[in-house]
């Protein structure tokens, strides 16, 4: 199976019960012609979550499900589904709905055209649905955040993005990367490229995460990310150096 995978999709879930059984059909239908898994991290869900999931793997032997234990937030439950991937590419989308799965194989195709030194394919909402003073809080924060970084992007916190699994795995890991990506997938000198995706209101429930939208909580890790950013030097890319010519070096070579 992980060597016929065109791609592993990544979604983490955190109380979001009502949405499983939708999201998941979502995906089956708008993946339909692509080898894929998907992967949906239960972020320590204290709702029925786990059990929807279950009803959600009957009959589809390509859904995983990873739990954890103790909540570690959006950024550590996609970096479970990254590791425990077996797909070289990797998609992912949040759990609450407000993602289009169609959006995924546009995404795909844009990361196939932009060639191997292209590492993410993000998308960009349009039509927000989130409420007034939360698109504010947004607006400010990816105003703020261009300026400093320079990433060329417009909506970081778009949960929908395709990359390669190899490329994220270089990537330094801390609370909020997801939102940083595009910034960090250009430092290591791969292209990003951008695709408008359309905005959906939430399924059901209530946002779990987001906290980043709150200012005064993504300004310490803007820092960080612009620190790591100014420390990046050139990675010299070494030439293995041959084997010298002659017998192997257990052979007797005596008289």
């Amino acid at each position: 199976m992980s060597e016929a995978l065109r791609l592993s999709i990544v979604v983490p879930m955190r109380n979001e019960a009502g949405n499983v059984a939708p999201l998941v059909a979502e995906i089956e239908a708008a993946c339909a012609g692509l080898a894929f898994e998907l992967i949906c991290v239960d972020d320590a869900s204290t709702d029925g979550t786990p059990a929807a999931l279950a009803a959600a793997r009957l009959g589809r032997p390509w859904l995983r499900v990873l739990r954890h234990t103790t909540g570690g937030g959006q950024s550590a439950a996609v970096r479970s589904g990254v590791l425990a991937a077996r797909g070289e590419t990797v998609a992912t989308l949040d759990g609450d709905g407000q993602n289009d799965p169609a959006f995924i194989p546009v995404l795909l195709a844009a990361l196939d055209e932009a060639g191997p030194r292209a590492g993410l394919a993000q998308g960009q909402r349009r039509g927000r649905k989130d409420g007034p003073f939360k698109m504010l809080q947004s607006r400010i924060a990816n105003g703020v955040r261009g300026r400093i970084l320079k990433d060329s992007t417009r909506d970081t916190g778009c949960g929908l993005k395709v990359f390669r699994r190899a490329v994220y795995l270089r990537l330094p890991y801390f609370d909020a990367l997801h939102r940083f990506m595009p910034a960090l997938v250009a430092r290591e000198g791969f292209a990003v490229v951008h695709r408008d995706v359309v905005d959906r209101p939430r399924l059901t429930g209530v946002s779990n995460y987001g906290l980043f939208d709150r200012l005064w909580v993504g300004l310490l890790d803007l820092a960080g990310v612009w620190w790591l950013i100014r420390r990046k030097r050139s990675d010299p890319r070494p030439d293995e150096i041959a084997p010298p010519a002659g017998p192997p070096a257990d052979q007797d070579v005596g008289c």
